[in-house]
């Protein structure tokens, strides 16, 4: 349900006041489009952390103390891996012919984008 022109001027004000009062939380809550998150890294951290729950039991079952830990070290290497975001997508953007001069870091200006798109009747 697209916004009428008022709550849009609503929603812009209240994001140029929280840029105002609190610029590092707004640049932090805004979405970066040049990261996304990778499958690859997702598949390979999940396998890791499961290999590393694997260790942690034979550690148990064993009861020795450093396959215990190495499978923790191992498990939480997997979980961070999967939750690495990459840069490939700013790449990307940029090579299919994105617009080089606009740099869009908030995600107000991302939904302002598609809205603009959408009222021009583009896909």
């Amino acid at each position: 349900m697209p916004l009428s022109e008022h709550e849009q001027k609503l929603l812009e004000q209240l994001e140029k006041q929280l840029h105002e009062d609190d610029p590092k939380f707004a640049n932090s809550m805004g979405s970066d489009p040049g990261r996304s998150w990778s499958t690859r890294h997702v598949v390979i951290g999940v396998l890791c952390a499961l290999a590393g729950v694997f260790l942690l039991l034979v550690g148990v079952t064993l009861q020795s103390i450093f396959v215990g830990v190495l499978g923790f070290v191992v498990m939480g290497g997997g979980v961070y891996f999967a939750t690495l975001r990459s840069s490939q997508g700013k790449a990307r953007s940029k090579a299919s012919g994105g617009k080089p001069g606009k740099q869009r870091s908030s995600f107000m200006s991302s939904l302002e984008e598609r809205w603009d798109e959408r009222r021009r009747g583009e896909p």
